[in-house]
């Protein structure tokens, strides 16, 4: 047994190099290789979850401002929509109005035929009535006169 721990004594001190080696090549890859890779991947990533990030923000801000101007593009529609309403109203308050102005014409010129009218008929009655009183007074004189005296 002995012997089996000088050989294992041996081996170990033959191994002491080695892992010093070993445990110097990993620090050196772990200063060398390791973190500065480590330190661009970090890099890289937050430029990417920030640059994601940026573009959400610009999204959310591009939605933003197409509600902002589809709300001001309702507000512009209801707002021409009034506008038309009410001038709307208007003409039909001017046509209310002229017809109104042209039915009274209306009834004023019939109320001036009528009396024109009236005043036609009791004319023409007038001349009727001498008429008729002269033709009367014709008969009557003509029936009266003698009968040989008209000849």
């Amino acid at each position: 047994m002995d012997q089996t721990l000088r050989q294992l004594g041996e081996l170990l001190l033959g191994a002491v190099p080695t892992v010093i080696l070993l445990t110097l090549l990993y620090a050196l890859y772990s200063v060398i290789v390791h973190r500065p890779l480590q330190r661009v991947l970090a890099e890289r990533r937050s430029s990417t979850e920030g640059a994601i990030e940026k573009s959400r923000a610009d999204i959310a801000a591009a939605e933003a401002r197409t509600s902002e101007y589809e709300q001001r593009l309702r507000e512009a529609r209801a707002t021409v929509f009034r506008a038309q309403e009410a001038r709307r109203q208007v003409a039909l308050q001017a046509r209310a109005s002229a017809l109104s102005e042209a039915r009274t014409r209306a009834q004023g010129q019939l109320q001036d035929a009528k009396k024109e009218i009236e005043t036609d008929r009791d004319a023409a009655r007038e001349g009727l009535q001498a008429e008729a009183a002269a033709l009367a007074r014709e008969i009557v004189r003509r029936v009266l006169e003698p009968a040989g005296a008209g000849r």
